[in-house]
């Protein structure tokens, strides 16, 4: 369920992120301190600009454990068993469908255009893994039982709250502050763990072909 980002989740978004969010819809998921870790996208950006990826991990401690998980080589394994499991292509395509229909009512609700219609929809879905990151934002906002891969991420990488996603960064109104005055509008690329954010284009930001804004939308 998605609900209204407050002032204070806005900020501490743009803490976690390490610049201002950009088209924030709401609040997906939140820790157990309170604070966002999923962020609802809208399906297009403030300028018009279409943005496939709805359900957008933001806290800092699962997207690195993503990142380990995906240089782990588990996306290659993960797409491997598409082809031989046909249980498990089934949950996989209705978990993409279910993206497509949460992202075309949130598009309704806002009075905005649906992202253009592709093949896939975020993270590979559905017919290959590219991004866990996007499949553990899609599997803790919608819960357990609709993005199967997403659902073993979030086993592998295990309990990614127990340690502050803030320890240590800036109160996050003066983080908000900062990055609104770095001199580059705040669009950084990255992602608060010294790389380009891997949900860029809603694909692991390797995607060239989906026509789709490849900067961070949340």
């Amino acid at each position: 369920m998605i609900t209204p980002a407050s002032a204070d989740d806005m900020a501490a978004l743009a803490a976690q992120l390490g610049r201002p969010p950009r088209g924030v819809a709401g609040v997906a998921w939140r820790c157990p301190c309170g604070r966002p870790g999923v962020a609802a996208t809208a399906p297009r950006l403030p300028d018009g600009t279409p943005f496939p990826t709805l359900y957008y991990l933001t806290c800092p401690n699962a997207v690195a454990a993503c990142s380990r998980l995906e240089a782990s080589g588990v996306m290659a394994a993960m797409t491997a068993r598409l082809a031989t499991d046909a249980d498990l292509r089934a949950s996989y395509e209705a978990a993409h469908q279910a993206y497509l229909r949460d992202r075309a009512a949130l598009a309704a609700s806002l009075g905005v255009a649906d992202v253009p219609r592709t093949d896939d929809s975020a993270g590979g879905m559905p017919t290959r893994v590219k991004c866990l990151h996007a499949l553990v934002g899609h599997a803790l906002a919608a819960g357990p039982g609709v993005n199967p891969f997403g659902d073993e991420a979030l086993a592998a990488i295990g309990e990614f709250w127990v340690e502050p996603c803030l320890e240590g960064q800036a109160d996050p109104a003066t983080s908000l502050r900062s990055a609104q005055d770095d001199g580059d509008g705040g669009r950084s690329t990255d992602d608060g763990n010294g790389g380009r954010s891997a949900q860029d284009d809603g694909n692991g930001g390797r995607s060239t072909d989906d026509g789709n804004e490849r900067k961070a939308a949340a």
